[in-house]
């Protein structure tokens, strides 16, 4: 791992030896972004909502609600270039108390867990295409593979994410493209609106199921986490973040049509493995288990791209709090490596412990809650500091934000009416989150 070198506090901290050049940043947020969402929660969501224009209109709004959050995230980022996501903003903006919560809600929820879930994902495609090995198995060597890559340097580092990334995006519309063009069956179902499809817009299956999609998009913000070891942070951290949000929302409704095209909706309801199912409608079950294993390696990148940017919070808590000094240290070419390999043992606790349905809920309803936080803080942040530098403001404000807190606040409404035990869970992280602040929170000097 090389030399280690100590970082103490945040004001005293040490210069980035190197730094990740924008394509690095964009690949990050759409590694981030394409993994496990969209490749397992289409069964979910068609187990009360069957309709296929539906389905589609699902993902475009949550296209929509990320666009704009990586908007107002891109300003706030611009504003306050530091790394920590988050943590980082919510600090500055509310309290010290919020940006801990909401690092130790990256820490435990918005990175550790779907890192664990990403994995498990990428093993259990590797075990239905022929792959006869445990998949939390192959999720673990995958977990421990990334977490030694990302310990090395920033070239190193940078390289893997960029490469997994490119051969993510060729993969995807290689696929979507033989699968509408090769495959030997008729289209299985309609994308015509009908007058039923209205109701089931208001209703709580919606909502509910918007929650897979969010938790699908979610990784919009992952710049934010590294602005801080990015060159020119402020000038390049919009249009990554923009044009990375936009370009995988085409790339997500692009794949849920092939799916729904290409396979009969009972064979995906309440199925992990959906692009499996749909490669072995389109192409043969021979030629379906081939496409099943790239489709696997898909998701390497995103396990990677969480590997690489979460610890950056845990990083941020090891400055500013002493009694977690020891997660600042860092290697000779200033990677957080003891950050890293915290957050890697974190998802292999969940990834050996808990069951993959409510992790999704519950982490996708707690990191939703995260990023309301913090989109509500940009009209916290104007209107506290008028005045500070904004070299990006983000377009048609305040509707942009306003768009993202509406359908977000709306989402988990309905969580907390439909799934409550989901949502106790996600309140006792964020409690557990102040609880520990009040225990390691900087002591004032004695006056003598």
């Amino acid at each position: 791992m090389g030399r280690c070198a100590h970082v103490a506090k945040a004001a005293n901290e040490s210069p980035i030896l190197s730094h990740y050049p924008p394509k690095v940043a964009a690949a990050v947020v759409i590694a981030n972004m394409i993994g496990t969402g969209v490749f397992t929660s289409l069964g979910f969501q068609l187990v009360d909502i069957q309709s296929p224009p539906v389905i589609l209109l699902l993902w475009i709004v949550g296209g929509i609600s990320a666009l704009c959050g990586a908007l107002s995230y891109a300003e706030l980022g611009a504003a306050l270039p530091r790394s920590g996501g988050e943590y980082h903003v919510l600090n500055e903006i509310y309290h010290p108390c919020a940006g801990f919560i909401s690092g130790w809600v990256s820490a435990t929820v918005g990175f550790a867990a779907p890192t664990a879930l990403a994995a498990l994902t990428f093993g259990s495609y590797l075990n239905s295409s022929g792959v006869a090995i445990d998949p939390s198995w192959l999720a673990t060597v995958a977990i421990v593979a990334l977490t030694a890559a990302h310990c090395s340097t920033h070239r190193h580092s940078g390289g893997t994410q960029t490469g997994f990334t490119i051969l993510k995006l060729l993969l995807i519309v290689a696929f979507s493209v033989a699968a509408l063009t090769l495959s030997p069956a008729e289209q299985q179902v309609t994308f015509n609106w009908r007058g039923e499809d209205a109701t089931l817009l208001a209703s709580g299956a919606f909502a509910v199921s918007l929650i897979y999609v969010n938790y699908a998009y979610s990784g919009w913000n992952a710049a934010t986490y590294i602005s801080g070891e990015l060159a020119a942070p402020q000038r390049s951290l919009p249009w990554v973040l923009g044009i990375s949000t936009a370009l995988v929302a085409a790339l997500y409704c692009l794949l849920n049509f092939v799916f729904l095209s290409v396979a009969p909706i009972d064979a995906m309801v309440g199925k992990v493995e959906v692009g499996v199912i749909a490669a072995n409608f389109a192409f043969g079950s021979s030629l379906g288990t081939f496409m099943g294993l790239l489709l696997a390696l898909l998701l390497i990148s995103t396990v990677s791209a969480m590997i690489l940017a979460g610890p950056r919070v845990l990083h941020r808590i090891g400055q500013d709090y002493p009694r977690f000094a020891a997660l600042a240290r860092e290697n000779a070419d200033g990677i957080p490596v003891t950050a890293i390999a915290l957050q890697s043992a974190t998802a292999l606790v969940f990834l050996w412990s808990a069951s993959f349905e409510q992790i999704l809920i519950f982490s996708g309803a707690t990191m939703a809650l995260n990023t309301f936080a913090t989109v509500l803080g940009l009209f916290v942040l104007r209107w506290r500091r008028p005045d500070i530098e904004r070299p990006f403001k983000v377009s048609l404000y305040p509707l942009t934000p306003l768009v993202f807190l509406i359908i977000t606040g709306w989402t988990l409404t309905y969580v907390v009416i439909q799934r409550p035990i989901e949502a106790l869970i996600s309140a006792a992280v964020v409690v557990s989150g102040g609880g520990f602040y009040l225990i390691v929170r900087p002591q004032p000097p004695s006056i003598p």
